[in-house]
């Protein structure tokens, strides 16, 4: 059985702020996935939680939701909410900081490593599979970043169409759903790339040769130096971000 005194932290531990119920969720799986709640233990009740954390029903109720959704979680109608048999499997989630703050060095390397690491197998698959449509694609995404880049302007959604356009070339339907997913995140340390700051020090340029390079080893149909040049242009933009990967 859980420990008791896990739950005996000071209310004021838990921050005043929106997001309350991700937060308590958050402090939940962390308990679950740390051992101290094992599987089928039951959680403790909404109003052992309203007291210990200070919070409201609505938002204990939107937390145990939330873990539920997660994979957490099973409830029970009328007996409360249960240590799923495979805690945390049934989604997949980046973990956003607490307060909507900057997400820690440590996990944006983890980040850009995952980046890495699916980008780099996306295009060489794309390199291999794409056709006439997939390239034309491609090319209108390349065309209104290079545009952007010209006049100084925001191309982080060019972008993403690139990315994206890259994702649909691999013909993996699996794939490209995983890619849509993880771009709700990749979209923000991208956006960075078009920001003005990164026009005035000639980050945007840099990015865009290397999508040109990426671009061009598609279109030749070269597996190998695509999954290289999109490896490398993850690398340069952990680089750009201060988040050096380990080699």
């Amino acid at each position: 059985m859980p420990d008791p005194a896990l739950f005996s932290h000071d209310p004021s531990t838990l921050p005043r702020a929106t997001g309350l119920s991700d937060m308590l969720a958050g402090r939940l799986a962390a308990a679950i996935q740390s051992g101290e709640f094992g599987p089928g233990d039951r959680l403790p009740t909404e109003k052992r939680l309203v007291e210990q954390y200070g919070v409201s029903r609505a938002v204990v109720r939107e937390a145990i939701a939330r873990l539920k959704a997660d994979g957490f979680v099973d409830t029970r109608q009328g007996a409360g909410a249960f240590v799923a048999a495979k805690p945390g499997l049934a989604n997949f989630r980046i973990a956003q900081p607490e307060g909507g703050g900057r997400i820690a060095s440590a996990d944006l390397a983890h980040i850009f490593e995952l980046r890495g690491i699916i980008e780099a197998g996306m295009a060489e698959l794309a390199a291999k599979r794409r056709d006439t449509a997939d390239l034309a694609a491609l090319k209108t995404a390349f065309a209104r970043m290079q545009q952007a880049l010209l006049a100084g302007e925001d191309g982080a959604a060019a972008d993403d169409s690139f990315h994206a356009a890259i994702a649909t070339a691999a013909h993996n339907p699996y794939l490209a759903q995983f890619a849509a997913f993880l771009a709700q995140h990749f979209s923000a340390t991208r956006a960075l790339t078009w920001a003005t700051s990164a026009h005035d020090d000639g980050s945007a340029s840099a990015a865009q040769i290397e999508h040109a390079r990426l671009l061009s080893a598609i279109e030749a149909g070269d597996a190998a130096e695509a999954a290289r040049a999109a490896r490398d242009h993850i690398l340069a933009a952990a680089e750009r971000r201060g988040s050096a990967m380990k080699d």
